[in-house]
């Protein structure tokens, strides 16, 4: 398979970098608040009196050169990519001069997104220390809670070699002798096949059984009381009978298992957090008119 064409590449890389542009703008915008002066020094290009930054000209050529297997890009493939470059800083400056993030919803999109991107980045730079995370994990206990296990009865009515409406008549025979009474594993040696995917004996996740029996008949399961016996539930392979023998209680899992998951968590919370008191300051400081009274707030 033949290189794309230099000129392909470096078309396909402006049109890409044209909302990278405008997202990295408006992260620099953020940053300093105001638009950033420019950086002579560290610069390859200066366009319009902004900097064409250095380090952004050499991830280009890096990922052009790995793009087209080679270690190096010859000195006129670089100028093109470098007039690519300039192209797009004009471009996003023409971008900028006609109001273009008031009227293009993808532009809106970027700039917004590089703004939060920019007040939660500092917010979760921050590691969190273990005697913070273990505190975050027992205060946000139900989020870091899991299902308790499940032991299950279960009977299933292949419909393989019956019609599925005789097969649930069997099925729904099974459901009413073990509700009148009758020991369930006697029924259902007497009236039930072999199941497809026999599951495991003893508690288990509910995971466990959605992964054997299919979703539905997983939570037909997880409504049932203990001792509850469910009507006949459909899955792929037949109707399926279950009663809940035991269920434990939810329980908050380990803090030790869930590290990973705790700081994850920790990290996006205070973000969330310090991006609403961002959002918060500029309300504040803003000047709002709603101007359809129905909306008005109170």
């Amino acid at each position: 398979m033949s290189a794309p064409h230099p000129d392909r590449w470096a078309r396909a890389l402006l049109l890409a970098g044209a909302g990278l542009g405008i997202a990295l703008a408006a992260v620099g915008i953020v940053r300093s608040g105001h638009a950033p002066a420019p950086d002579v020094p560290g610069a390859i290009a200066v366009v319009n009196g902004q900097p064409v930054p250095r380090e952004t000209f050499a991830r280009l050529v890096t990922a052009v050169a790995q793009e087209r297997k080679s270690v190096t890009l010859d000195a006129a493939m670089q100028r093109r990519l470098l007039e690519r470059l300039v192209d797009e800083e004009l471009l996003l400056q023409r971008g900028v001069d006609l109001d273009l993030h008031r009227f293009e919803p993808t532009a809106r999109r970027a700039i917004v997104s590089a703004l939060i991107a920019s007040v939660t980045a500092d917010a979760e730079l921050v590691e969190p220390d273990e005697e913070a995370l273990r505190a975050f994990h027992v205060e946000n206990a139900d989020r870091f809670r899991r299902p308790g296990r499940i032991t299950l009865d279960v009977a299933f009515v292949s419909t393989a070699d019956r019609p599925d409406v005789a097969a649930y008549r069997v099925a729904e025979t099974i459901a009413r002798r073990v509700r009148d009474g009758e020991p369930f594993d006697e029924v259902r040696a007497a009236l039930a096949d072999a199941p497809v995917a026999r599951l495991p004996e003893g508690p288990l996740p509910i995971d466990t059984v959605r992964q054997y029996l299919g979703p539905t008949v997983a939570r037909t399961a997880a409504r049932l009381e203990v001792g509850g016996v469910s009507v006949p539930t459909r899955a792929s392979p037949g109707y399926y009978v279950v009663r809940v023998r035991d269920r434990s209680p939810d329980e908050l899992a380990p803090f030790e298992e869930l590290r990973d998951q705790v700081r994850a968590e920790y990290l996006r919370r205070r973000g969330d957090e310090a991006l609403g008191d961002y959002v918060a300051g500029l309300r504040e400081a803003g000047e709002i008119r709603i101007l359809d009274p129905e909306l008005a707030p109170p």
